[in-house]
This record gives structure tokens, sequence and C-alpha cells, in this order.
């Protein structure tokens, strides 16, 4: 065991010992999980505030005392559990929950044991000769890490209970893990939100405890490589996209709805921050803050995934939804249980596909710069392509430059995904005004990058939701009359190209849809 490379990279990030080839709490610890276990009766634990007393135990015990704990935690978990839990959820928190926790993390270093060795013996030929272990997945390097929902239970515990340590967190760039300033922030600046942010993950504890998921999820970094290798497709310039002879992908709007409720088996695009997760465990509830509450798995991710670069992208498959909910923002509200009902893949994961891309922040003016738009379309060309067609990408875009053949016939030839395990010729893009919120982005400029980026994936069509904001009231009139032109990806991109230079020359102050197509009526418009 204690040759793994994989183990090993991950190792620093866990508090587990590893002695004589096995993985083992140190004893202390044991023994306080032991008396955890067997409930209320016997720990004394029954509120927020001797829970907190439980949690500082194992953290001395486990040697990561010294590394604080945000200020307010101790009254952040006291407050939930002590004021803003009725007595019922109260009495099944302590007397069920707490104890079902407690034998989890018991069973963590076993689990984890048996994930290593489990991850050996794959014989799955979407996974042959792929590396899945828990390991520390760094950037620039390509690859996948495939855990049972059970083993991500006891990490997402591990996170409830602040047993991660973090000291060497900083330096390889890798976010919030522990929910301390989850809590805390609870307490020193109270919000309804925040409160119903913790209920979605407390309502997943007592999903799991009540009945443990069996199945898996894969967490996958994608990489545009910059320089030329024997295997994917290297990151564009400018020529290859305005080169490009692929045509364009359908497009459909969709006004109302949401990405998490779509019922197709589309890639859903979380907006992401280079961190993965962003303010999930802290004060964040936007996009992709909200999609962690509700698919709580997803967290595990930010156990073991650095922040992403610019060539980058994060494809995770499988996690389950736990919860419902109602608003946005400072409306967010946990609206009660919610059971997954996706088809399950060969791999034993949910058919739920989630891709993380990280746009510009608060690009301004910069983001019509032809270094920012190259950034912004590779960034998201990374995302919605499929390493497994490398062979067709390279025959499409050998030497940097398009082939003249057109994408439908290359569909036809595809393989299946090394991440999903199952063929994904019809999977398309589910997204919207990614990088447009908080990140400030202009959503007519995100709209036909993401377009453009689907549409060179060879992705047969994109259905975007525009969550009814302004500047996208005639999205589907626009795409409809560049449908309609039949024009391909180059086409369609040194448009945009020669518009980004007019408002950075300010000879125009146009947006970009009146820009295009001016002289037309949108009433007489076709749609796609």
């Amino acid at each position: 065991m204690e040759n793994r490379e994989d183990l090993r990279s991950i190792t620093g990030l866990l508090a587990l010992r590893l002695r004589s080839s096995s993985l083992l709490w140190p004893s202390d610890v044991v023994d306080a999980l032991k008396v955890l276990s067997r409930g209320p009766h016997h720990s004394r634990v029954q509120s927020g505030e001797v829970l907190f007393h439980a949690i500082s135990d194992l953290r001395n015990s486990l040697g990561i005392s010294a590394e604080q704990l945000a200020p307010y935690a101790s009254e952040g978990y006291a407050h939930f559990f002590d004021e803003l839990m009725s007595v019922d959820e109260s009495t099944n928190w302590f007397g069920v929950v707490i104890p079902a926790l407690a034998d989890l993390l018991l069973r963590f270093p076993s689990l984890l044991e048996a994930h290593y060795q489990h991850a050996d013996g794959l014989q799955h030929r979407a996974l042959e000769g792929v590396k899945t272990g828990l390991r520390l997945l760094e950037s620039q390097e390509a690859g996948i890490v495939l855990l049972s929902q059970e083993l991500i239970g006891a990490l997402l515990t591990c996170s409830f209970f602040c047993l991660f340590p973090i000291t060497s967190r900083g330096a390889k760039h890798l976010p919030t893990i522990n929910s301390d300033k989850l809590f805390a922030s609870l307490y020193d600046n109270y919000t309804e939100k925040q409160e119903n942010k913790i209920k979605c993950i407390i309502h997943y504890f007592e999903r799991i405890c009540l009945c443990m998921p069996v199945g898996f999820v894969s967490f996958e970094r994608k990489v545009l490589p910059l320089e030329d290798g024997p295997v994917g497709v290297v990151y564009p310039y400018a020529s290859f996209w305005s080169n490009s002879v692929v045509s364009l992908c359908s497009f459909q709007v969709n006004r109302s709805g949401l990405i998490e409720d779509q019922l197709s088996d589309a890639l859903e695009i979380d907006f992401a921050n280079k961190y993965i997760g962003g303010g999930a465990l802290h004060k964040g509830c936007v996009q992709e803050e909200i999609r962690f509450m509700i698919n709580p798995e997803l967290i595990a991710g930010m156990l073991f995934l650095p922040a992403m670069a610019d060539n980058e992208a994060i494809e995770i498959v499988g996690v389950e939804r736990f919860s419902n909910y109602t608003g946005y923002g400072s409306s967010f509200r946990f609206s009660g249980d919610h059971v997954d009902k996706k088809e399950v893949d060969v791999l034993g994961r949910r058919k739920t596909r989630i891709v993380a891309i990280d746009a510009l922040c608060s690009p301004g003016m910069r983001q019509y710069g032809l270094e920012c738009l190259l950034r912004e379309i590779n960034k998201a060309f990374c995302g919605f392509h499929d390493q497994s067609k490398h062979k067709q990408y390279q025959r499409l875009f050998r030497d940097n430059r398009v082939c003249d053949v057109q994408n439908d016939q290359y569909i036809k030839t595809v393989g299946s995904s090394i991440c999903s395990g199952i063929n994904e010729d019809c999977l398309g893009i589910a997204t919207g005004n990614w990088g447009c919120g908080v990140f400030g982005g202009d959503p007519q400029l995100k709209s036909i990058i993401q377009w453009l980026a689907a549409s060179q994936a060879l992705r047969q069509c994109i259905s975007y939701y525009t969550f009814d904001v302004e500047p996208l009231q005639t999205l589907e009139q626009v795409t409809g009359w560049v449908w309609s032109q039949k024009w391909t990806v180059g086409d369609l991109w040194n448009m945009l190209l020669e518009y980004a230079s007019q408002r950075m020359n300010r000879e125009t102050e146009l947006a970009f849809f009146d820009w295009l197509v001016p002289s037309l009526s949108f009433d007489d418009m076709p749609t796609i």
C-alpha cells in the first residue's frame, strides 16, 4: 500500500495514518468514534455545542488542532443545531445520523483500502489501462478518479467534522474542503440562504444514513495540451478557429427552466470558479454553489482537484441529486427531498454529466480582445470536447488547420468516451449565461462563443437557458438567422472577431446581435 504513487500523492491531504501497509485512524480517534457511534446516551453528544467539542477532540487526537478553524465556527454549529433545527429534527440528527456518520468514519480506512484494490482490478474496456485511484490530479495532468458513493459519503463526513489537514492545501492551489467556514458564516453574518445551504448538506447526510447509495462517481481533469503530443488536440490558435469549416450545430433556446432539470443526457455546464466549488463551503450561493448543495457529492472533488488553468476543464459524471430548491442567491431555499431517477451507465454512474469551466472574472472591455476571446472559446472547447474522439479531431484539425470535412461525417465514426463509459455521439450541451452574472461577461458574446465551441467539439446540439435576461431576448431569432445562412464555425468566428475589433477601437457601441443583423426585422427571422 505504501508504494502506491496515487496514495502517496493524497496522504498529506488526509488525516489517516499508513502503517504496515494498512490505513488506519489513531487509536484515540477510533475510541472516540466508537463512543459517538453508540448514540447520545453514551457520547452525550446531543447538541450543536457539544458536537463541536467532540469535533475539536477528534482534531486534537489527529494532531491538526493547530490549524485553526474559522472564527465563530463553534458558534455556527451551535446556532444551527440548537436554535435553527426543530426538536424532532434534532432528535433524529443526534440519535440516528451522528452515530451512523461516526460508524462511516470508522469504516473509512477499510473503504479507502478497498477502493485502491478495486482501482487496480477494473476490467471494463472503457477504463482499460486507465488509472482511477484517488490521487491529487495536478494541473496539466489529464486523468480520472472513480469513487464509490459510499467512499464519497465518508469523505464528506470528514469535511463535516473538519478532519482534513489544510496546511499544504494553499501551496497546492486546492479549494476549501472543511465545513468550518460554512457554519461560521451562519453565525457572524446570518442569512437565510446560508441556513438553507446547510439544510441541503444535512439532508444529504440524513439520506445516506437511511440508505447508503451503491453507485460510482468519476472526476476527470480535461486538458488541452499547449504543445503537440501523442494524444489529444492541442490548444488551438486563432487561425484554427478562423479556418474552421465545421457546420454549426443546432441551437435550442429555453426562456424558462433550469440546466439541472433538463431531461436529455446532455453535458450540464457548471459556471465554475477556477477553484472548483467556488464558495460552496463558504458564503457563495449562485449557479455553481447551488449545484454543489443539491448534488453534494460534487464537494468530494474539492479535496483533490487543484485550480483549473486556462487550458483545463473538469468533468464529473454520476453525482446523485438529493435536494429540491427554490430561488437564487439571497432567495435560495431548500424545498425538500429529491428522488433522482437518472439511469445508470455501465460503470455504475448516474447519467448526470457536469462539466466545470471557469470564465474570465470582471473582464470589462478586455473580453473583446483577441487574447480573451481565444481564452474563452478554448476553455469552452476543452470542456465540451470528448478526448476519446482525438483521432477524429486530429484528422479534422491536422496541423492546426481544418480539413474540408463536414461535422456529421465524423460523428458517425466516434467510439465510446473514456470518461462516460458509453457512446456519447448524441450528447448535446445544456448551458446558459456562463460568466455573465457576478463575473461580468457579455451574455451575447458568451452565447455565441459556446455555440462555436460546441459545434467544433462535434456536439449535435446546444440547449441554451437564457434565464430570461434582457440582452438575450432576440437570441432565438439571431441564431435562427445565422443558421439559415449556412455559416460555418469559421464564418461566425470571423464575424465575432470583426465586431470585437470595432468594440475595442470604439468604432461601435452596438451590442453584437444589433451589429450582426441591423437591417432585419426580428419578427420575420427564422428559428432553428
